[in-house]
């Protein structure tokens, strides 16, 4: 059984995140309140019990503390916590602020149900689930950016190059399959690849790691 911590200022989000998990046999929601202090006391409190939650689903913007710096906080009390923010906000600011504190995840308050329950099963199974909105943001933007090269080669096949742009999207690798024509479990074989070859452990890393190394080659003078 997974455990949930809902952290939202909102009652009538909160009640209706208690019902979405209530829906599954594999989700139990173990608190819920309405500020990133009151987040960081009850996984202080859980932690001395030896009980912190598997996930916590944060707000970013609530009064008092916020949830970049309630992230911080909970992960300094219980470092095995999976913290996986759900907000309306997607800015570049926002999300390298939250993810630099500690998050693993970003999903936007829009998502699907179905999307926010398969977001915590990843969290907690050790994933990076990230909205595609958001993985869009964390790209170059820049006109020209189309043009530029590929990320600086670390020995990535031409192949496991398009798998780790496309990823780098927000895409599932069963629409990286779709997109390039091959089989999902192929994608996954790639993933693994990249994530090898590249150095990181898991999908938001490398889409990350993918901004940072998508530089176009400056001519010799």
């Amino acid at each position: 059984m997974i455990t949930v911590l809902l952290v939202d200022d909102h009652p009538l989000v909160r009640s209706g995140l208690v019902g979405l998990v209530a829906s599954t046999t594999d989700l139990t929601v173990v608190g819920e309140v309405p500020g990133g202090a009151d987040a960081v006391r009850f996984v202080q409190d859980a932690a001395a019990k030896q009980a912190p939650p598997d996930v916590v689903l944060m707000d970013l913007s609530m009064p008092g503390m916020d949830g970049v710096e309630a992230t911080r906080q909970v992960l300094a009390a219980a470092p095995t916590v999976r913290v996986v923010v759900l907000t309306s906000f997607h800015d570049r600011d926002r999300v390298l602020e939250a993810l630099a504190a500690g998050a693993v995840g970003y999903l936007l308050k829009d998502s699907e149900p179905v999307e926010v329950l398969a977001a915590i099963r990843a969290a907690a199974q050790g994933h990076a689930p990230l909205d595609p909105r958001v993985a869009g943001v964390l790209l170059p933007t820049a006109p020209g950016a189309e043009n530029k090269q590929k990320p600086a080669d670390p020995g990535l096949s031409a192949r496991e190059s398009e798998v780790l742009e496309l990823l780098a999207t927000g895409m599932s690798n069963r629409q990286i399959g779709r997109s390039l024509g091959i089989a999902e479990r192929t994608v996954k074989v790639h993933v693994g690849n990249v994530f090898r070859r590249i150095g990181v452990a898991d999908r938001t890393s490398a889409a990350l790691w993918f901004r940072d190394h998508r530089q176009a080659k400056r001519p010799a003078p």
